[in-house]
């Protein structure tokens, strides 16, 4: 045959991956091949792919009669948006995407790849877990992975799409990596399976209730993202790159930005008289950010807490925001973990940090002190102090106790601290304060009550304001609500030049 027609022939081979019934099959599940999901992430005609007829090497099991081209995964590098990625796909059309000691091989390759040359790495992963024909190297296959991971972290980010099962070990690559985004029904990721949790803890639960989208997005906080199906999760992927830098060394990509009117008169009535009365922080980050440009992190997790990117003056920048309009924006465990890690990958990928502020405190209680609000909370405070970024806080009502420390004050290191009129700036609530300073006065008072709201008043007017704070310089203005913005794009203008020179140390302890 003619070394031409050998090529081609080969080619076609791979390209069918498992064969056309399996890919039929794929289909049938509303889920795409490992083929079709690049050619939709990746700008048309730029993917170049590498490994194309690598095969695997068992000879047990009658594996040595079993060859596929590609061995359930597909490999290169391709661009999105103009920009270089490297992307790993697996392929369940050929052994259920499962992973052999070649299958790893190629995964590894494109991730040296993608750290030698600062570039995102993007695993699409379709997978039914380890190749158990291959046993032990199989396993180290996932090994060598995630060292990989580990050793890209924080160096250049890394992005997990799971279209179908992940499962056993192979779910610790994903959790390595910065986020994760999930298909609804058709993903799922468990370390074991249904039928393993009911053999030893009798508990009956569907792979959906034990590992979906669903369950992941807003009970584990394992996934950041869910999609309906897989095209809107490619098109999620495209959208989070275009707010992140290549790698650690460069900057994130700036767009184009004119100068207009930057006053938001409706930032001047959105707190509620009623300094109890919640409303949506959401609604503030919407007024302060470019049109459209919020992209929210982990958006049905820890929900009082609100994390993500937007631009601010065409710049990308990470937002940290208390949500009032949930558990009064009061900072527990789950909301701790979820911004600290957050503010660390800003962090390391040089994307300054907008952090607005609506605190009344550590949510009190047996559950939260058993289950270590002290260490939880402090990996926030850990990871504001720790970052180098431009940092910027805006407090827009209460600002109490300890939480006033942690959410970015300028203690812990802010670059700029603003403060709107209605901030209050506390150890605590004025009732509890009343309470605890003035315990005798009232209790010896002829009405108790009304004593105690005297008091209550006396001690709002002394320090639930934010000008105790602006006349020590920890607040290092106080502004009309309406010109945040204008004040935010100057700022971060201002700081987008920022060095910090750290400490030489191999790495900080914080209280995992």
């Amino acid at each position: 045959m003619n070394p031409l027609d050998t090529l081609q022939q080969k080619q076609d081979q791979a390209l069918l991956g498992g064969g056309a019934k399996r890919i039929e099959s794929q289909h049938k599940k509303g889920k795409l091949t490992a083929r079709e999901r690049i050619s939709l992430l990746v700008d048309e005609g730029s993917f170049e792919e590498i490994g194309m007829f690598v095969a695997h090497r068992s000879k047990d099991f009658g594996m040595e009669k079993e060859i596929y081209l590609g061995d359930g995964v597909v490999t290169g590098y391709g661009k999105v948006n103009g920009r270089l990625v490297y992307i790993f796909s697996q392929d369940f059309t050929v052994f259920g995407g499962s992973l052999s000691e070649t299958h790893a091989e190629k995964i590894c390759k494109v991730m040296d790849l993608a750290i030698q040359n600062g570039a995102p790495v993007i695993g699409l992963n379709d997978s039914g877990g380890a190749r158990i024909q291959e046993g032990v190297v199989s396993l180290g296959g996932y090994a060598d992975i995630f060292h990989r991971n580990v050793k890209a972290s924080g160096v250049i980010p890394q992005l997990s799409a799971i279209m179908g099962p992940c499962a056993g070990g192979a779910v610790y690559s994903p959790a390595i990596t910065d986020f994760i985004s999930m298909v609804e029904h058709t993903a799922y990721m468990f370390v074991t399976g249904p039928n393993v949790v009911k053999t030893v803890t009798h508990e009956h639960v569907t792979s959906e209730e034990l590992g979906g989208a669903a369950t992941h997005a807003s009970k584990s906080g394992v996934t950041h993202f869910t999609s309906s199906n897989e095209v809107e999760c490619i098109n999620h992927l495209k959208q989070l790159l275009s707010y992140i830098p290549q790698n650690c060394e460069d900057d994130a990509p700036v767009y184009p930005y004119e100068a207009a009117d930057e006053l938001r008169a409706k930032l001047n009535t959105i707190i509620p008289e009623n300094p109890n009365q919640p409303y949506d922080m959401k609604e503030v980050i919407e007024e302060v950010a470019d049109a459209d440009s919020f992209l929210e992190v982990h958006k049905n997790y820890a929900e009082n807490i609100v994390v993500g990117f937007a631009r601010i003056g065409g710049r990308s920048i990470g937002i940290v925001a208390n949500q009032p309009s949930s558990m009064a924006g009061v900072l527990d465990i789950n909301s701790s973990k979820k911004a600290a890690r957050f503010v660390r990958f800003c962090d390391a990928f040089n994307i300054p940090l907008l952090v607005l502020v609506d605190v009344p405190g550590f949510l009190p209680g047996t559950d939260q002190e058993w289950n270590g609000i002290i260490t939880n909370g402090a990996k926030l405070l850990y990871a504001l102090s720790e970052a180098t970024v431009p940092k910027i806080t805006v407090i827009t009502r209460k600002a109490y106790g300890g939480a006033y420390d942690v959410m970015n004050s300028k203690h812990i290191g802010a670059d700029l601290n603003y403060a709107w009129p209605t901030a209050e700036i506390a150890v605590m609530g004025a009732k509890g304060a009343a309470e605890i300073i003035f315990k005798n006065e009232i209790a010896a008072a002829a009405d108790p009550a009304a004593k105690w709201k005297e008091k209550e008043m006396e001690y709002t007017e002394k320090f639930a304001n934010p000008y105790g704070a602006a006349a020590r310089g920890f607040i290092d203005e106080v502004i009309v609500p309406d010109r945040t913005r204008a004040k935010l794009i100057n700022a971060f203008k201002m700081l987008e030049n920022k060095v910090v020179l750290a400490p030489k140390r191999k790495h900080g302890n914080i209280p995992l």
